[in-house]
């Protein structure tokens, strides 16, 4: 089969290499779509993302749908020919944190693309079966790959106990944050505010998911009084910003990647008894997800703005520079 491995920063290459093979429990799938994650953007960049070093070729890509096509010993047959999206990890089921599970916390995960793991950016990938999860025929394999970035909107929903009659503020009006307008609502949000600097962004978001848009230069959204905000930018000061519009009781989601340090309003929290944790992937968020899709409560498909081949991976990794760019998919099969 063929994949995109990145050598080095900056650096990628298309190679001819063995198909997996499969552990008893696993099933092997043709990848149809792979979404382009940040994380893969800031690998090819810069080669690292925190303690996580390329120190050898590694296949990008976290983001996957596709069909079954082999499965392993102790897998029912009857899942060959299945369309699925598949979670792109494997615990080890043993450790305190998936005994009480939390099984995204597993210090022996082994996720797609994080370094030495390799992702889905090839023509085939293996997944444990538990974790390739069968989609019905209106959801299609772009929207099946988004089930990852939905997942991560979801599990932050879940920890926000956002439901209906909430007020949510987001920042950042990215995938992620057009993605977790759209659940927030799905949750039942009766007002939905995101901010970011881009006109077309916020634009787009107003069109998907929410009901007001604001332009952080111009417009303080401290003070706000929201059930919970979502950073989804990582910008420090939309995050202390963001801190100071949640009212009493209300929660704090920290998912954008910014930096290790931020400074935070430390009294608001205290005298709100203010909850504010961090949003690491999901657990147990994939069913939740296909179902948002398939019963229309979450469009994916309208964030897809570009689709490349296997041997236009770079093209791919590059398309957020371009005009209008929300989601860039890789394609195996084009």
């Amino acid at each position: 089969m063929r994949a995109s491995f990145l050598l080095k920063q900056g650096e990628l290459v298309v190679k001819q290499i063995d198909v997996p093979e499969l552990d008893a429990d696993e099933v092997l799938v043709k990848v149809a779509a792979v979404g382009v994650c940040g994380s893969d953007v800031h690998y090819f960049q810069h080669g690292k993302i925190g303690p996580y070093v390329v120190e050898k070729p590694l296949i990008l890509g976290h983001e996957l749908s596709g069909t079954i096509t082999a499965v392993g010993a102790s897998v029912d047959s009857s899942r060959i020919g299945q369309r699925v999206a598949v979670e792109p990890q494997r615990p080890c089921d043993k450790c305190e944190q998936c005994l009480a599970g939390r099984y995204n916390l597993c210090p022996q995960m082994e996720f797609y693309a994080t370094p030495p793991i390799d992702g889905g950016f090839a023509e085939y990938v293996k997944i444990q079966s538990r974790f390739a999860f069968p989609i019905p025929d209106n959801v299609s394999f772009e929207a099946a790959a988004l089930i990852e970035p939905l997942s991560v909107c979801v599990w932050a929903a879940q920890k926000a106990e956002i439901k209906a009659g909430s007020r949510v503020l987001i920042a950042g009006a990215g995938p992620i944050g057009v993605i977790m307008a759209q659940v927030a609502r799905a949750f039942g949000a009766a007002e939905v505010v995101i901010t970011d600097i881009a006109e077309d962004r916020r634009d787009f978001a107003l069109n998907h998911g929410a009901t007001r848009a604001i332009d952080p230069r111009i417009e303080n959204v401290e003070g706000l009084g929201v059930n919970a905000f979502v950073d989804a930018s990582g910008v420090a000061q939309a995050v202390y910003s963001g801190i100071k519009a949640v009212g009493p009781a209300g929660h704090v989601l920290l998912v954008g990647l910014g930096a290790e340090d931020m400074v935070l309003p430390v009294s608001h929290i205290q005298n709100n008894e203010i909850w504010v944790t961090g949003v690491f992937r999901y657990a147990n968020t994939w069913p939740t997800g296909i179902e948002l899709v398939a019963t229309g409560k979450v469009d994916l498909d309208v964030l897809v703005t570009h689709k490349f081949g296997l041997d236009e991976v770079e093209s791919a990794l590059n398309a957020g520079k371009l005009a209008g760019s929300m989601k860039a998919m890789v394609q195996p099969g084009l």
